[in-house]
């Protein structure tokens, strides 16, 4: 009787899956920055405008960043990624208003996505401390000689990206294993962007056009990332720069063009990272007291050691920097000297927490239309970090 019943059972019947939504694969994550620059502040009237706005008087407890990433592969080929800050500030008086960060689309040629187009507002790939997430880096800002080149990082343009399977797998596992990586912007990267950097009206009909080669290998136990990069286009100066009474060519457009070297040896348990770019740029002549090209030089190299507990990790760093140079993005493209010492140490005790004390010794002279200064002061800097 039992097998009677069981033969003629009916056949079992398949049910349908409904399609996933390309939403359904959307990510979201984030981190947050809090922060408190005047702790053993020697001089109030040192401060950076392209670093952290909130160092120097009248300035207390900020939010340097908060973030939230929507990402994910919406289709086999396409990746999208979208980045949003919560704490832009649009004037003085007026802060924490959403910014878009970072807007693109990855198509991949290819299904192991070994060359890549993106399209949209994305880090411009030159230098390795301007690619690594402002989460991931050690020192609290990027250095003033690279950063200066991509303002805020990041433009709007076409990018292409070539990295083989292999390095790709190298690429994720320098960030799963938090051996601060810059991500995935393969070992050749080419592109052209507008030039005037992110969330920036373009001004002249001209595009800048940058290439990276960046070849990140194992020898041994260490892991070593050689690279190279060079750009080059034309930067024009918006109205709302200019002081009165500056001297500058009609058009405010000036050539803009640099190359950079970059060693990174990630720390295991040491890591020493050395960058330094070289080029010209506008700048603001003193002894003439107009703006024109001039060039500009300037590095940092940067010494760690990751002591790796069981949930977290300490990793003490020491970074030295020099700049000499104009700032495009600044007052009469603003013209600096710049020597700074920066002693820290980032502790994570858990995976979503991360505090990081660093001491600043700065001597920042520099030079507009208006004002020239010198400021030397030390300050001790914290910052909490939620990752999320």
């Amino acid at each position: 009787m039992q097998d009677s019943l069981t033969k003629s059972s009916p056949s079992t019947v398949k049910l349908s899956q409904a399609p996933v939504k390309w939403f359904d694969k959307i990510s979201i994550r984030g981190y947050s920055q809090f922060r408190y620059n005047r702790l053993l502040e020697t001089n109030p009237d040192l401060k950076c405008e392209q670093c952290d706005k909130s160092i120097g008087r009248g300035q207390s407890f900020s939010f340097r960043r908060g973030r939230v990433v929507l990402s994910g592969d919406i289709h086999e080929r396409v990746f999208l990624y979208l980045q949003f800050d919560y704490s832009s500030d649009i004037s003085s008086s007026n802060k924490h208003f959403l910014q878009v960060r970072d807007a693109y689309v990855d198509y991949a040629f290819d299904k192991k996505k070994t060359f890549r187009v993106r399209a949209g507002q994305s880090k411009v790939p030159y230098g390795f401390e301007n690619l690594q997430s402002s989460s991931n880096r050690l020192p609290l800002d990027r250095n003033d000689a690279q950063n200066s080149a991509a303002p805020n990082e990041r433009d709007m343009g076409v990018f292409f990206f070539y990295a083989s399977p292999k390095k790709r797998a190298l690429f994720k596992k320098l960030l799963d294993e938090g051996l601060k990586g810059s991500g995935d912007y393969g070992v050749v990267a080419l592109g052209a962007y507008n030039g005037q950097s992110a969330n920036k009206p373009e001004l002249n009909d001209n595009r800048h056009v940058v290439a990276r080669l960046s070849w990140p290998f194992q020898a041994g136990r260490q892991i070593l990332e050689p690279g190279i990069q060079a750009y080059t286009g034309q930067f024009t100066l918006s109205p709302d720069q200019l002081s009165s009474g500056v001297r500058c060519v009609t058009n405010r457009t000036f050539t803009d063009r640099r190359v950079a070297a970059s060693m990174i040896l990630y720390a295991q348990p040491f890591g020493l990272a050395a960058e330094y770019n070289i080029g010209e740029g506008p700048g603001f002549d003193l002894a003439t007291d107009s703006i024109r090209v001039q060039k500009l030089k300037g590095g940092y190299v940067m010494a760690s050691y990751r002591s790796k507990w069981e949930k977290g990790y300490l990793m003490p760093y020491l970074r030295y920097q020099v700049y000499d140079g104009g700032k495009k993005q600044e007052t009469d493209a603003r013209y600096y000297h710049v020597k700074e010492t920066e002693i820290g140490v980032e502790w994570q005790p858990v995976k979503n927490l991360e505090l990081t004390l660093a001491y600043q010794i700065s001597d920042r002279k520099y030079a507009d239309f208006k004002v020239e200064s010198i400021e030397r002061g030390n300050l001790l800097r914290v910052q909490l970090q939620v990752n999320y």
